[in-house]
């Protein structure tokens, strides 16, 4: 983990994503990595710090709705400019399904996760927002991933996360699931430890050193 102040980069990253400017966003974004940072630390430093304080503003009023898909497509389109120059481990025969909880229009953090398991060597299937949760079912039944990844941005849609939890373990009683989210830092431990077969990963530095201790007691 790079350990300094990005304080000033982030705030000239949401600046620019609030004013719609892509070609300045992708600009800062390559400057980023080309100082040495790494891909993981662009996505949690940058891109995410950036997109919770757009959310903030937007859920206090300060921006528009419109503004805020705006931004959130604005870093999608750079994730996917990323993608290809990103460096992925050997593959291994391990698969996760990474989702979001239905209802939620968010999926840029997602998509991140679904990364970080792939530079890992992990085969992911990212379905993104608007699947229905008896898709969700189906398509685990068919490709039988070994983890469930679920992101949930809006708290307003915990009701959501909450049935969808409940059809997935009556599908997949012992399948573990992981979930994160801008919504789910607001809430308590002890909130999320009672439900089974269930870990909260607070960011992508920890999703990536939990991958890595799957993958060594599989080496």
């Amino acid at each position: 983990m790079t350990q300094t102040n990005t304080q000033p980069l982030v705030q000239d990253f949401m600046n620019h994503l609030i004013k719609g400017d892509r070609r300045a966003c992708s600009k800062l974004a390559t400057m980023y990595l080309e100082s040495g940072h790494a891909v993981m630390d662009l996505y949690e430093n940058i891109f995410k710090s950036a997109l919770y304080e757009v959310g903030r503003l937007w859920e206090t009023n300060k921006i528009s709705v419109a503004t805020e898909h705006m931004a959130t497509a604005i870093t999608e389109g750079i994730l996917n400019e990323l993608y290809a120059d990103i460096s992925f481990s050997k593959p291994l025969q391990k698969k996760v399904v990474v989702a979001c909880v239905e209802h939620e229009k968010h999926q840029v953090g997602v998509k991140m996760v679904a990364d970080v398991f792939e530079m890992n060597g992990w085969e992911s299937y990212f379905l993104g927002t608007g699947v229905p949760t008896t898709e969700l079912i189906r398509f685990m039944h068919e490709t039988k991933p070994d983890v469930l990844a679920i992101s949930l941005s809006v708290f307003f849609n915990y009701a959501s996360f909450l049935e969808m939890l409940f059809q997935i373990r009556e599908a997949f009683p012992d399948l573990l699931i992981l979930i994160g989210g801008q919504a789910f830092s607001r809430m308590k431990q002890q909130q999320i430890d009672r439900f089974d077969h269930v870990l909260y990963i607070p960011d992508l530095y920890a999703l990536d050193q939990l991958i890595k201790s799957w993958n060594n007691q599989t080496a």
